[in-house]
């Protein structure tokens, strides 16, 4: 079953949900604004997109401008787990759509990035 970690207002987020639709793929849609990611999902999901933490950080968001891109221009890394919590406290914050297969993932962006985790038939 193919997982998507939706946001409804994502014009991203709603493309991939419908191409999911219309492939006939079974898939379960998480609205993870209504369903919090923890720490350990979202462990599992950087390994699986096999990125950084700071790569599935929406680097434009008003949160990480407010909050803490000031901190990165002082001078101030942020570590895997620091990286890994301010996600957890601001979810609105991650990339999305996140869309899991089995072992397979990838960031919706743009969303026929999505046809790469479909079963080969």
């Amino acid at each position: 079953m193919i997982v998507i970690y939706h946001n409804p207002e994502s014009k991203h987020s709603n493309k991939c949900l419908e191409i999911l639709e219309t492939s006939k793929h079974d898939h379960q849609i998480i609205k993870y604004q209504d369903k919090p990611l923890d720490k350990e999902k979202l462990n599992k999901i950087i390994k699986l997109l096999n990125v950084t933490p700071e790569e599935l950080i929406r680097k434009d968001s008003k949160i990480w401008k407010d909050h803490f891109e000031h901190l990165q221009e002082d001078g101030h890394t942020f570590d895997h787990e620091e990286l890994v919590d301010i996600m957890v406290e601001y979810q609105e914050i991650i990339e999305r759509p996140i869309v899991i297969n089995g072992e397979k993932a990838v960031i919706g962006k743009p969303a026929k990035r999505i046809f790469d985790i479909f079963p080969k038939v």
